[in-house]
């Protein structure tokens, strides 16, 4: 039996029992919620996990015996529980995930965030050209999916339609922005006060009817209407958490 390991180099540290070597890759923890942490039975002094949903972006912790802390000794950052208005990575939280919808976890908040402003002004669903995206989904949870099928389908200039404007935006330093599907619009309208900045007109969502119509929201009175692609209306990109 060796007496030590060695990843990524023949010969380890005399000093290590494990030496991992790379200049390519890092050292990956037992990623956990903070529930799911609790659960450890008789955690052992100096064990490591990554804490997911403790502080904004999760946190590296270690038992000290007693009890979890930070990486420098200092208390565990707990949970932060989020409110509709929140300003929260990238913008103001617009919906959090409640039972029964796509992604909901009992343990762990998620749920939309919404940019603070409008990313253009009036605009095409489309790029000119009519097609059938498949991007007919229009629950809470179907924008993201929504988004990547109408730009493969309309092209890379990106800029010239509501979900490539939607996609290309980087508020916050976040890529990872989409044109809302109607459902997740309406939330949207229904914390609108919350999240500040919106029109009372209309802002297109994610969710097609055919190849020449997709459904857009009024944002005077929260009525999903379907309109041709040619129409113009706002675009507000949202980001999943």
């Amino acid at each position: 039996m060796q007496a030590q390991v060695g990843v990524g180099t023949i010969t380890p540290n005399t000093s290590a029992q494990v030496d991992v070597n790379s200049t390519t890759k890092g050292f990956l923890p037992p990623r956990m919620t903070r529930v799911q942490r609790e659960l450890i039975s008789t955690p052992a002094a100096g064990l490591v996990v990554w804490c997911s949903n403790c502080g904004t972006s999760g946190e590296l912790q270690v038992y000290n015996g007693t009890s979890w802390t930070n990486m420098i000794g200092g208390s565990a950052t707990s949970p932060i529980t989020l409110a509709i208005g929140d300003s929260y990575q990238g913008g103001k939280v617009a919906y959090i995930l409640q039972s029964g919808d796509l992604g909901y976890d009992a343990n762990t908040q998620h749920g939309i965030i919404a940019a603070t402003s409008d990313q253009s002004s009036r605009i095409m669903w489309y790029n000119g050209i009519s097609s059938n995206t498949g991007a007919t989904a229009t629950e809470i949870g179907a924008g993201l999916a929504n988004t990547k099928l109408i730009i493969s389908s309309q092209g890379a200039i990106i800029t010239d339609y509501a979900s490539g404007v939607a996609r290309s935006y980087n508020g916050g330093g976040y890529n990872d922005w989409y044109l809302p599907s109607i459902e997740e619009l309406k939330k949207l309208y229904q914390n609108r006060l919350a999240i500040g900045g919106f029109s009372d007109i209309a802002y297109w969502s994610s969710s097609e009817i055919d190849e020449s119509r997709a459904v857009l929201c009024d944002f005077w009175n929260g009525s999903a209407y379907n309109f041709g692609k040619f129409a113009t209306a706002l675009v507000r990109a949202v980001r999943s958490f």
